[in-house]
């Protein structure tokens, strides 16, 4: 879905790309840290399982069943 106008679009890419590539590059640390942390509150359990967990939500479309099974059970 895309409701941005776009005038609005082109308005916004050429805010974004009148950063430099290293502010360009804190942003979008800061933005995955914020979506780490967003995920972390809604995983219950202990450290152990928050790994997982955040392995299998920002990754776990990205390898097959098997893939997976062998990546979580070598996290322990």
């Amino acid at each position: 879905m895309n409701d941005t106008s776009p005038e609005m679009d082109k308005r916004f890419q050429e805010m974004i790309m009148a950063k430099s590539g290293q502010e360009r590059l804190l942003m979008g640390f800061s933005m995955f840290e914020t979506a780490r942390r967003q995920v972390i509150a809604t995983i219950k359990g202990g450290n152990a399982d928050i790994k997982k967990e955040l392995f299998v939500r920002f990754y776990g479309a990205d390898f097959s069943q098997e893939e997976m099974e062998k990546i979580l059970q070598a996290m322990g």
